[in-house]
């Protein structure tokens, strides 16, 4: 590992994030590095606010057992993540002062993509080249499909659900209407008897509208109006009854422009429906609280 020139300084601070399930050869050059320049070593680990994500599946502790587990002799605290940087290098630079002397002198070390850009403190920073390149990113993506059969691994993948916050999956539903507002299309899957409103889950950072609009193109092949918002409502999804987990939609409305219904995505069937003559028992339970909500709003055109 090459390094640009440093102060000489008392203290040398790490700061970076470490998820990975061992530090890599570029992980211990740097190490090595600060221990070699500096008789007092801080590692400061990154803290986000969520838990056992993708960026950050790792707590604090197990990544502060990882590094003593290589260097005992390093002092390892967090720092906590912040909207601002500013705010965060605030921070950061109050919690080195409050375990450093007065008159100690302090450098600040990171290495590939580190935090110095993002770093607005006092202290002087540096960011060591690399000669050893490894990403943490991929070796996170090789461990997915990694299963081992002992019962530390297994202690593992229930120590990460059980750390993660209860979720809520959003889902859109979309009411196609006839022209003539007399007609709803309802899909039917391959396995199912009963029919159900045109939807699936919104992918992430997509709109409610357009993760609709995205929908009702993929399983129907219509050209449609805008889509209107009617409601939402909690889904009792039979695959997450005994979970804490659950699924919320939220009701959309459009009419058709043109072109006639192709099945596609998950869908077998497409049936247009008479809204007078459509009974609850025709769609799948979980879609009864949709079909209520569109009778509640337009009574008339289902009496």
């Amino acid at each position: 590992m090459r390094a640009k020139s440093a102060p000489p300084t008392d203290v040398g601070v790490i700061v970076g994030r470490f998820h990975v399930p061992m530090l890599h050869e570029g992980h211990l050059d740097l190490y090595r590095h600060v221990l070699s320049q500096h008789k007092k070593v801080i590692v400061f680990l990154g803290l986000s606010p969520l838990k056992a994500t993708r960026m950050n599946p790792l707590d604090f502790e197990a990544r502060k057992q990882m590094i003593l587990e290589d260097f005992p002799e390093v002092n390892v605290l967090y720092i906590k993540d912040q909207r601002c940087d500013k705010v965060w290098s605030r921070k950061l630079d109050e919690q080195i002062r409050d375990i450093t002397g007065p008159t100690q002198t302090v450098c600040l070390y990171g290495s590939r993509d580190s935090f110095v850009k993002h770093y607005h403190g006092k202290f002087p920073t540096i960011e060591l080249e690399q000669e050893t390149f490894q990403s943490g990113t991929v070796i996170r993506n090789e461990i997915r499909n990694l299963v081992k059969g002992c019962r530390e691994f297994r202690d593992g993948v229930v120590w990460t659900v059980y750390n993660q916050y209860p979720k809520v999956y959003p889902t859109v539903d979309i009411a196609i209407w006839d022209e003539n507002c007399e007609k709803l299309l309802l899909a039917r899957k391959p396995s199912e008897t009963e029919y159900r409103f045109v939807g699936g889950f919104v992918d992430p950072r997509e709109s409610y509208e357009k993760a609709a609009g995205r929908e009702v193109l993929e399983e129907t092949h219509l050209t449609v109006d805008k889509v209107s918002y009617v409601g939402s409502a909690p889904i009792d999804d039979w695959r997450y009854r005994r979970e804490e987990d659950s699924i919320t939609t939220v009701l959309f409305e459009t009419k058709r422009l043109f072109g006639a219904p192709i099945p596609d995505d998950d869908i077998s069937e497409l049936r247009w429906f008479e809204v007078k003559t459509l009974r609850n028992d025709q769609l799948v339970e979980e879609h009864h609280v949709l079909i209520d909500m569109l009778r509640d709003k337009y009574p008339e055109r289902f009496a």
